[in-house]
């Protein structure tokens, strides 16, 4: 199989993951790294062994065929516009943009430049979240009926080193954590068909704790409660959960009921994780995974995917349909609550196809 050209634009905190998860991909070849920060830019690709570049050099790269954008979540939307309109594919960190009006000026530009556009994230491709797929494709929970999703901390200003954008426009737990749990609850139960949301903001600023911003005050413009209900397609109802003012709690990530067993589903935010079942009164018991990419950090396996894709010419999985799907439902839980309704949703996506199980690592088809 050839090799895909990489550019990464963004040499933030998350692109190390991405960097460090690209080399285990045959498939995936870094080209150049580019920030606006030329000397952010220069580190990183010192590290990694690439041209450090201006956004506008890595653009005019001949060998650049796909382009990973890990902006920060305001800047998503013009960062994959110029890079379609440089007639390159593009992967984007979530949300896709920070509302669905910003998101549908990359599909629509994608579609009109029969460009691919790809969005994380990318966890519900790993070992623990396939495993549980295959469990209700093959039947092990009979008719999934309903669930939970449940994320709660106490804010990220405890350990991130800028954590101001958490609190501004297209921040917020539900933009944040909402993609992990949304998404892989789509690829689980497929689409979702209407939600119903309230929210909460308790506090208009919030004191950072962590270094080097230890002591400032930083403003918050987006609600950090939020909670609701998803109805799918299929008829199953999930209660969800995405919050910033939870202290601790004994949560488990997603449940999902069956009509014959429940089934526990690991943290969304990871690759691997325990997957259990449990009938009626029974005792919850494990399940061997049947799927890899379980154990480690694999935050390139979305672009890896898409990679494949566009080698082999077929659909890829962790798509801008899904996530202007995912993006449109996290957006409903504000209207539902500012207007007191359930929020139909429009957008359609098809579940994205099940990965082969026993692949190793790097393997994706």
């Amino acid at each position: 199989m050839r090799k895909v050209g990489i550019g990464v634009i963004g040499c933030g905190n998350i692109s190390t993951k991405y960097l460090e998860a690209m080399k285990l991909f045959p498939v995936l070849e870094l080209k150049a790294v580019a920030d606006m920060r030329s000397s952010v830019a220069e580190q990183r690709a010192a590290q990694y062994g690439v041209p450090g570049l201006r956004v506008d050099q890595m653009l005019k790269r001949d060998d650049i065929e796909l382009v990973v954008n890990l902006t920060v979540p305001l800047a998503h939307t013009d960062v994959s516009l110029a890079v379609l309109n440089a007639g390159k594919h593009v992967h984007s960190e979530k949300p896709l943009g920070i509302d669905t009006v910003e998101a549908r000026k990359v599909m629509e530009l994608a579609e009109r430049k029969g460009l691919r556009v790809g969005c994380a994230p990318d966890t519900f491709l790993g070992g623990g979240h396939q495993t549980a797929r295959k469990l209700i494709d093959d039947g092990a929970i009979g008719t999934p009926v309903a669930g939970s999703a449940f994320f709660g901390c106490p804010g990220h200003e405890s350990w991130h080193p800028a954590p101001g954008f958490y609190y501004l426009r297209g921040g917020g737990p539900m933009l944040d954590m909402g993609p992990y749990y949304i998404t892989d609850l789509v690829q689980l139960l497929g689409p979702v068909a209407s939600v119903m949301g309230s929210t909460a903001r308790p506090r208009s600023q919030r004191v950072v704790t962590s270094q080097p911003m230890n002591g400032a005050l930083i403003p918050v413009e987006v609600d950090t409660h939020v909670a609701g209900t998803l109805e799918f397609e299929s008829g199953a109802v999930v209660s969800i959960t995405m919050s910033f003012d939870v202290p601790q709690h004994a949560h488990a990530p997603i449940e999902i009921y069956g009509d014959k067993a429940s089934m526990l589903v690991p943290d969304p935010n990871k690759f691997g994780g325990e997957v259990k079942l449990a009938k009626p009164r029974a005792e919850w018991e494990s399940v061997p995974l049947t799927h890899g990419h379980a154990e480690g950090e694999f935050r390139s396996i979305g672009v890896a995917e898409l990679a494949t894709a566009l080698v082999t010419g077929r659909p890829h999985r962790a798509s801008g349909a899904l996530a202007f799907h995912v993006l449109e439902v996290m957006e409903a839980f504000g209207i539902s609550a500012k207007e007191g309704r359930r929020v139909a949703i429009e957008s359609r996506v098809e579940r994205p196809a099940a990965l082969p199980a026993g692949r190793a690592v790097g393997q994706i088809d």
